[in-house]
């Protein structure tokens, strides 16, 4: 849905609500008029869209994640503590974008802020373990340019669309991934805490995984 610049001649009056109004959203006072319009015409926008996936997304999550809203329309924070040392703090970061493009609706962005070196590097292992993970059960995964982006801290995965053409399809997918993700990341350090030995670790893993693909079936996402 293409947008272009018009010229409006409107009251300080209404300029200073919708100004107001769209500092309660963390928007801007074009997107705001925009979407107050849309709602008075029934017309389905991105912001919409995008607003109803999150709302979605934050129904079933939570009860098990601490749910932060962004200054963003496209962005959602969801955030889960590790059963480690100094119960160190996991962030989803849901990232939309208001016109998909090469078959990419947005990235899921998986950080964890600390300065503690080992965490760091456990975090590194795992995230390269679920990558091995997802190419193995996923391959066509491989030819897509910049799926995963690995950080110090955490990595990136671009979000497809896939099959999915719904919002409900969307929401459900990405919950579904991130619950999945989360939960396996959690036996991993429960693991390393208990003091497995890594080849066992990572079977177990594998099985978890394996297990939770077959039992929920793959997000697709």
């Amino acid at each position: 849905m293409e947008k272009h610049t018009y010229s409006i001649v409107l009251t300080d009056t209404v300029v200073r609500e919708v100004d107001r109004l769209a500092a309660q959203k963390g928007t801007s006072r074009s997107n705001m008029m925009n979407q107050i319009l849309a709602d008075y015409f029934s017309c389905n926008t991105p912001e919409k869209q995008m607003a109803s996936i999150f709302s979605m997304i934050e129904e079933q999550m939570q009860t098990l994640f601490r749910v932060q809203m962004q200054a963003s329309d496209a962005m959602l924070s969801l955030h889960s503590a590790l059963q480690y040392k100094y119960r160190p703090t996991i962030r989803y970061r849901v990232e939309l974008l208001r016109m998909p493009s090469e078959n990419t609706i947005g990235w899921l962005k998986i950080s964890c802020r600390t300065q503690n070196q080992t965490l760091l590097y456990n975090m590194q292992q795992f995230f390269h373990f679920w990558i091995g993970l997802e190419l193995q059960t996923n391959p066509t995964y491989r030819s897509i340019s910049e799926m995963y982006t690995l950080m110090e801290n955490g990595f990136i995965r671009r979000l497809l669309q896939g099959n999915l053409q719904t919002t409900e399809q969307v929401a459900d997918a990405i919950s579904q991934y991130i619950r999945q993700f989360d939960l396996l990341i959690k036996q991993y350090f429960a693991g390393l805490q208990q003091q497995m030995p890594t080849e066992q670790l990572r079977d177990t893993l594998q099985q978890a995984y394996l297990q939770m693909q077959a039992e929920q079936g793959k997000p697709f996402i």
